[in-house]
């Protein structure tokens, strides 16, 4: 596959269910089991049925026995859900003692490389570590926005799939000071 191009990928804001979303990829902000668990994971695992987990435990006995690192990504298939692939990345878990941004730029920049091994043309992402992670989201989107910006890629539209209207308001007002 020839190397991505840097062009900037079309960048939209929506409010919604990433598992809802007609795409060639979803992001899943995934543990390092890549088993499943709660938020984004556990409804991705869900929808997307047994097709996801069977694909995700074969890449836990075949390459990451001991889990996905932080910052990595690795592609399933999309089972029922309405996109083709699943890119699975592990966020890091906010520190007030440590930067971890570099992690969190990591988890998109990652994904983004993923897509385009598979030839993604539409991405979805959704808020990385924001949940459980406790990752303030008004730290997490310049983090997010200024990754998609900077990636080499291919891929041609990028969406931000914000489940609540907090994030959708502090993603989407960070997107409009980005663009000015």
């Amino acid at each position: 596959m020839p190397a991505p191009c840097h062009r900037t990928p079309s960048i939209k804001m929506v409010r919604g269910d990433i598992t809802e979303q007609s795409v060639d990829a979803i992001v899943n902000a995934a543990n390092s089991s890549l088993l499943g668990g709660g938020g984004v994971d556990g409804a991705i695992h869900r929808k997307g049925g047994s097709a996801v987990l069977a694909e995700c435990r074969a890449l836990r006995a075949a390459h990451y026995g001991r889990g996905l690192p932080t910052g990595q990504a690795v592609a399933t298939t999309a089972g029922r859900l309405p996109a083709r692939w699943v890119i699975h990345t592990v966020g890091p878990v906010h520190s007030r003692t440590e930067d971890r941004s570099t992690l969190l730029a990591a988890c998109h920049t990652n994904s983004l490389r993923v897509a385009d091994s598979l030839g993604a043309a539409t991405v979805a992402f959704p808020a990385i570590s924001t949940g459980i992670f406790h990752w303030p989201i008004t730290d997490a989107a310049p983090i997010a926005i200024a990754a998609v910006l900077d990636t080499p890629t291919s891929v041609q539209e990028v969406r931000f799939v914000l489940f609540d209207d907090a994030a959708y308001e502090v993603f989407t007002q960070t997107w409009r000071e980005w663009k000015q």
